[in-house]
């Protein structure tokens, strides 16, 4: 029996000993989400156009990663870029579809992307996305332009008065095989509106302080001498409904690609509007249109406008002269003492008068040290048997609530004969809150004429996290706790 019992354990032992099958270690995956970036440059541009930006994007990059995946335990941020090269003289179509394939080559499975693109670059991402050119409507996570030509040149008025499309085959010779059309006459509006809407689309703009503003004439040359532009385009041809727009000073139309704090700067609004954060959009809060006439003698006029304040008081008052031999004269007081607001400027202006034998002697504040004061005094004139009739106008201030900012302005003169121009523009103050805008014009004479189309835009906070509507993947791979 004990020899028995022995080989019973022996034989457990043994049978111990023996290995069984290997059983696999089940595979792990990474909760994982994309950043795929596509850099398209502008007409005539390269790659290297976007080599500043792409680094400065990069050097912000890991800090925002890193601040992601912590507050989203489990998640990990994967990044790529694509930057080419691409024919940039070519219509819109052919340039968005150059696109898409250009993806479907270089970045084929890659979702969730970012498409940042500059002047016409902007331009056919918005098209080739609202258009679904190669599918790429639902690969696009969010569509970055930067000083691309939104709405059509060819409402614009061109130095030396001739068409935009003229202008553009002049500037590029006979290399253009559509482009100058595109840019032109396409109106990138709609587009911009369907990816503002169903995308996310952030647009860059920006221009010079005034519309003849020597800024950025290149060669001594302004292309548009009546409007407010970057070099190349009109500010208000940037700008388009269903964007969140960001105005980044008075820089040149490509200044990103080569001033750092610029570059900086817009990698690092990039950035907060993809990861998540507080911003400050561009948003219209009033404007409005002013017309002007050259008087009839040889000569120039000129005139300087305050916009952006807000009527308060207007009236007329009407005076008739019954004597048949003396002249006469009135004083009356119009207005009256505002509460909260503070005054800025009054209008004056005869209706139905006789010249020479009616006039406006004197106008001035009643209390002129009194900013609450909106009182007027007026002292009018009339010859034997004659009458007046004088309209007034009282404005106040055009402050913004306390805790909100102006942005900018933009002023351009939208019809009009030539030999007119705005020659400066400027805030009225200092006060961030004050709207108002202060503009020098002239024209020569006899009997040009121009209207001026006037817009102030304000600081909007917005919060912008593009990244959190990004689902993520399960891509296999070590976790992150390993």
């Amino acid at each position: 029996m004990r020899q028995l019992a022995w080989l019973i354990i022996i034989g457990l032992c043994l049978q111990l000993a023996v290995p069984g099958p290997v059983q696999a270690a089940p595979e792990q995956y990474t909760e994982v989400k994309e950043l795929n970036f596509v850099f398209l440059h502008g007409a005539g541009g390269n790659a290297c156009s976007f080599q500043l930006l792409d680094d400065k994007i990069m050097e912000q990059l890991p800090a925002c990663v890193q601040h992601y995946q912590e507050a989203n335990a489990g998640t990990e941020i994967r990044v790529d870029t694509l930057k080419r090269c691409y024919p940039g003289y070519e219509d819109i179509n052919t340039w968005a579809s150059n696109i898409a394939e250009s993806i479907d080559e270089y970045f084929a499975g890659k979702e969730r992307l970012i498409l940042i693109g500059h002047s016409m670059g902007g331009k056919a991402a918005l098209y080739a996305v609202a258009h679904n050119i190669g599918g790429l409507a639902s690969k696009v996570a969010l569509v970055v332009t930067i000083n691309s030509p939104i709405k059509s040149l060819d409402r614009y008025y061109v130095a030396g008065g001739g068409s935009a499309f003229d202008y553009c085959r002049a500037a590029w010779l006979q290399a253009d095989q559509g482009i100058c059309s595109s840019v032109t006459s396409y109106d990138s509006s709609r587009d911009g509106a369907w990816v503002g809407e169903k995308k996310h689309w952030l647009a860059f703009i920006s221009g010079e302080a005034g519309p003849l503003s020597e800024q950025f004439n290149y060669g001594g040359v302004d292309p548009w001498p009546r409007d407010m532009d970057d070099g190349i385009l009109p500010l208000s041809c940037q700008h388009a409904e269903g964007a969140d727009v960001i105005y980044y000073g008075e820089h040149g139309h490509s200044d990103f690609g080569a001033v750092d704090e610029v570059a900086e700067s817009m990698a690092e609004q990039i950035l907060r509007y993809i990861f998540g954060g507080q911003m400050q959009f561009s948003k219209l809060t009033r404007g409005g249109v002013f017309k002007h006439e050259a008087g009839w003698l040889p000569g120039e006029d000129y005139w300087l406008d305050v916009v952006g304040e807000v009527p308060v008081r207007s009236g007329s008052l009407y005076h008739k002269n019954e004597s048949y031999t003396r002249w006469q004269e009135w004083e009356d007081t119009v207005g009256e003492y505002f509460t909260g607001l503070s005054r800025s400027s009054y209008r004056i202006s005869r209706v139905s008068y006789v010249p020479f034998l009616t006039s406006i002697q004197e106008t001035r504040w009643l209390n002129p040290g009194d900013p609450e004061d909106g009182q007027l005094y007026v002292r009018t004139r009339a010859a034997p048997r004659n009458s007046l009739q004088v309209n007034w106008v009282i404005y106040a201030k055009g402050l913004l609530p306390a805790g909100l900012e102006r942005d900018h302005y933009e002023v351009e003169i939208n019809t009009g004969t030539p030999l007119t121009g705005i020659r400066q523009v400027s805030w009225a103050t200092a006060d961030s809150r004050d709207l108002r805008v202060q503009i020098w014009s002239e024209a020569s004479r006899p009997f040009r004429w121009f209207k001026v189309q006037w817009r102030v835009y304000y600081k909007e906070m917005q919060q912008r996290n593009v990244l959190d509507e990004i689902p993520a993947k399960m891509l296999p791979g070590a976790s992150l706790e390993d």
